[in-house]
């Protein structure tokens, strides 16, 4: 599978009373990699509310991602987003097996993504590149790094931190394959907007 275009993170916090429909109005724009990202400690309702979101990502041709939770994400048959403090990647990929998707957080640090890819990573993923709502102290990277990790890592890279629709072309154009947003798609007013959001997002590859 190519793993290229909008890489939706759910928020459930930005997201309480309207989880679902803002999730399915996403994916009907058009969603490559979805993370579910819930760090509470509810496991009845994550597995719920997982289950849910695999079911309507089939529906749609999307990826399911569930973050920091290998567990979780092997019960569901799904990928995986560890965090530098969430997990070996060998066992997650021991656990998950070959095919599955297994993306590591890697900060700023090209030395970071060129270890993930070693140990497995199917992708690697780089940022804030800007103020994040987030994480908000979250380490900073920089167009040159994409230049480079483009040039030395030949995995597909995702960007994050404060994505939105007036700052992202930079980062595809200097190699960014996915672009994994929160507020900037779901921080809209409705669920048509949602949409259009995700549109616009995919439509930035297209002229890339």
């Amino acid at each position: 599978m190519k793993l290229r275009g909008l890489y939706a993170i759910t928020d459930s916090q930005l997201l309480a009373g309207k989880f679902l429909s803002y999730v399915e109005a996403a994916l009907e724009g058009g969603v490559t990699l979805l993370q579910y990202r819930d760090k509470s400690t509810d496991e009845t309702r994550r597995l719920r509310e997982a289950d849910t979101l695999l079911r309507l990502c089939e529906r749609y041709n999307t990826k399911l991602i569930i973050n920091d939770d290998a567990e979780l994400a092997a019960r569901l048959g799904v990928g995986v987003h560890l965090g530098q403090t969430d997990g070996s990647m060998p066992v997650a990929r021991a656990l998950l097996r070959h095919k599955a998707i297994i993306g590591a957080t890697c900060h700023g640090q090209l030395e970071l993504a060129e270890k993930a890819k070693a140990d497995g990573a199917s992708y690697v993923a780089f940022g804030r590149f800007f103020n994040s709502n987030t994480k908000p102290g979250a380490p900073t990277a920089t167009l040159d790094l994409l230049d480079q990790a483009r040039a030395r890592l030949h995995l597909p890279i995702a960007v994050i931190g404060g994505i939105t629709l007036e700052n992202a072309a930079p980062l595809v154009a200097h190699g960014a394959d996915l672009l994994a947003v929160v507020h900037g798609l779901f921080g809209a007013d409705n669920t048509q907007e949602v949409t259009r959001r995700a549109r616009a997002f995919n439509a930035l590859f297209k002229t890339a």
